[in-house]
């Protein structure tokens, strides 16, 4: 299974302003520890937004903020609220007369039971699991004063596999 690009970097944001607790992240910070797109990354805060994750603040001294606890906010919930669609063939997308045998297919049930398993996982984190790891989050994310590390330098890809 892939998730889009959009879901990796609103678990991103997501742990950056779990990591960073009360105090405001802004966008440009994310972008420089992350390394990724700012455009991009507008949209997505912009829809965390919308949905009820974060509180967003314009303005000079704006950023963004979570707008539950972290473990209020379930990871499974949030990959259903960003990906567009998560049938990973066109049959379980609801399209009719995308396979001939798909009346009588086990493989499109095989893959139905498995995205539910994958989905079903996730339902069984939150996102303050995600940042249980917080001083070494802290430190390798330059939050709250902490020395980053260093890393090399990269664009991050397309997509996120999932294995």
């Amino acid at each position: 299974m892939r998730l889009t690009l959009h879901t990796d970097y609103a678990l991103r944001v997501l742990m950056y302003a779990g990591v960073n607790g009360d105090r405001l992240s802004t966008i440009q910070e994310i972008v420089e520890h992350f390394d990724i797109s700012r455009g991009h990354l507008m949209k997505v805060v912009h829809h965390l937004g919308q949905l009820g994750y974060l509180e967003t603040i314009r303005g000079k001294r704006g950023g963004i903020s979570l707008a539950r606890k972290p473990a209020q906010i379930n990871v499974g919930a949030v990959v259903r609220d960003m990906e567009q669609e998560l049938g990973i063939l066109g049959c379980l997308q609801g399209n009719k007369g995308y396979c001939c045998i798909e009346e009588c297919c086990v493989l499109r049930s095989a893959l139905r039971d498995a995205t539910r398993a994958f989905l079903a996982t996730l339902d069984g984190y939150t996102l303050a699991d995600l940042i249980k790891p917080r001083q070494t989050l802290a430190r390798l994310l330059a939050v709250n004063g902490a020395l980053p590390t260093p890393r090399s330098k990269g664009r991050a890809g397309r997509r996120v596999a999932l294995s």
